[in-house]
């Protein structure tokens, strides 16, 4: 125990090695889908085998785990990042004409400017800087967000020009799988079976054999080389205009979303410095994925952050870096057996995700609801989330909000330096970008 205390912060008071490895495979399940996500996305780019992708996207995800868990010491998966890797595909390379490997190179320049913000703890003073009524919004607004995700990886809610969003077919295969799997999962739960989200995976992916949902695709594959992709920049642009803008958005995205998801998970799991009210080793969480960035854009992916579904670990009760160190692990298994894994169906995980969800919301009820200049940004935070299909643009428009709001009402002794300043950038990034 001790040896695990000193290479994983593993507190033996308040979990146990049974506990924290069920939450790492249970975390590396709701992730895993960006195995089968980024080869099929980066596929579409002349020159990047998908085959090199996939090796790519676990390698980059073993170096953020593995950072995480010796490091960090805290209980959180990573990977290369969806909407990062979407803007990196059709923005970057298909809508604005530059070739991957100039993206690669923005990925790469943003990976060491990320080690030299974290470094000079530019990072850890903006995560401080967050209100305290506005951590707790961060954390319901990614239940929220993690709800509907899962809502449509079990195609429940889908797509409609009408309205935007509307239910989906609830007679069709995946709809009545994803229904099974949450009454399975959620009666686990209610009975406190140990590993009750784990379970709940594997039980679904088997029923959804004979529904013709959940498709074999065999057990072992030898891993492909990273070759074709790997280090493979390009430097011309680098001073251009367009280089500068990329990097920044690149940037303030995985920043927000990476300070959203450990502020909202510790939230959650009372994680917090009793005497600081801080998330412990946040420095050395940031420069995990500062890292694994600069890494994966070295081996050929996109940027990797610290993964949101890394909730549904901690709700299992994971506490310290062995859950990590676990996803890492699962990850390495994955460039021998791919075809295994990549059979479970997103009906599968998509229970968890929406269980998540519930458990993401209870820090909402810590929340200043009688002190409005709290409570509405709190709630745009909140609703934004998932609205816009996005954790940084919750965490920046309910910052604005903030500020602003408290400027009015001449509560300048709220606000400090800080605070304003983060406005003021959060402001210029919308109007620039």
């Amino acid at each position: 125990m001790n040896l695990l205390q000193k290479m994983f912060g593993f507190d033996p008071k308040t979990t146990t090695i049974r506990t924290e490895v069920l939450a790492g495979i249970t975390t590396f399940l709701t992730m895993s889908y960006i195995l089968a996500v980024n080869p099929s996305m980066f596929g579409l780019l002349e020159g990047m085998p998908s085959g090199a992708s996939f090796t790519a996207t676990a390698l980059a995800a073993i170096i953020g785990c593995l950072v995480m868990a010796f490091w960090g010491k805290l209980p959180f998966g990573l990977a290369p990042g969806m909407g990062l890797n979407a803007f990196f595909v059709f923005t970057v390379c298909l809508g604005m004409g530059y070739s991957w490997q100039f993206a690669l190179t923005a990925v790469f320049i943003e990976g060491l400017l990320f080690i030299l913000m974290t470094v000079t703890n530019i990072r850890e003073a903006i995560v401080n800087a967050i209100p305290v009524n506005l951590r707790y919004a961060i954390g319901g607004g990614i239940g929220l967000f993690i709800a509907f995700i899962g809502l449509q990886n079990g195609q429940i809610i889908v797509n409609s020009d009408a309205t935007l969003v509307a239910l989906g077919d609830i007679t069709s295969g995946p709809v009545l799988l994803s229904i099974i799997g949450l009454l399975i999962t959620g009666f686990l739960y209610a009975k406190n079976v140990k590993g009750a989200m784990l379970i709940g995976i594997l039980v679904t992916t088997i029923i959804g054999i004979p529904m013709g949902i959940t498709e074999f695709k065999g057990v072992i594959s030898e891993p492909q080389s990273v070759a074709p992709i790997f280090c493979k920049f390009e430097w011309s642009y680098i001073l251009s205009f367009d280089m500068v803008a990329i990097v920044f958005t690149f940037l303030f995205i995985d920043m927000f979303d990476t300070v959203g998801t450990v502020v909202g998970v510790c939230t959650k799991a009372n994680m917090f410095d009793p005497k600081t009210g801080r998330v412990p080793r946040i420095k050395q969480a940031f420069m995990a994925d500062a890292i694994a960035t600069t890494a994966g854009a070295m081996l050929g992916t996109s940027t990797t952050i610290t993964y949101v579904e890394s909730a549904a670990g901690v709700a299992q009760g994971g506490r310290s870096g062995l859950t990590a160190f676990v996803v890492g692990c699962c990850f390495v298994v994955t460039l021998f057996f791919s075809p295994l894994f990549l059979s479970i169906p997103a009906a599968a995980t998509a229970p968890v995700l929406i269980l998540v969800g519930l458990f993401m919301l209870e820090p909402i009820a810590k929340i200043d609801f009688g002190d409005y200049t709290e409570a509405i940004p709190a709630f745009v935070c909140i609703i934004m989330m998932p609205l816009s299909y996005s954790i940084s643009d919750g965490i920046l428009s309910g910052m604005i909000l903030y500020v602003v709001l408290n400027v009015l009402c001449g509560k300048f002794k709220k606000l400090n330096l800080t605070m304003y300043l983060l406005a003021i950038l959060f402001i210029l990034k919308y109007i620039i970008i």
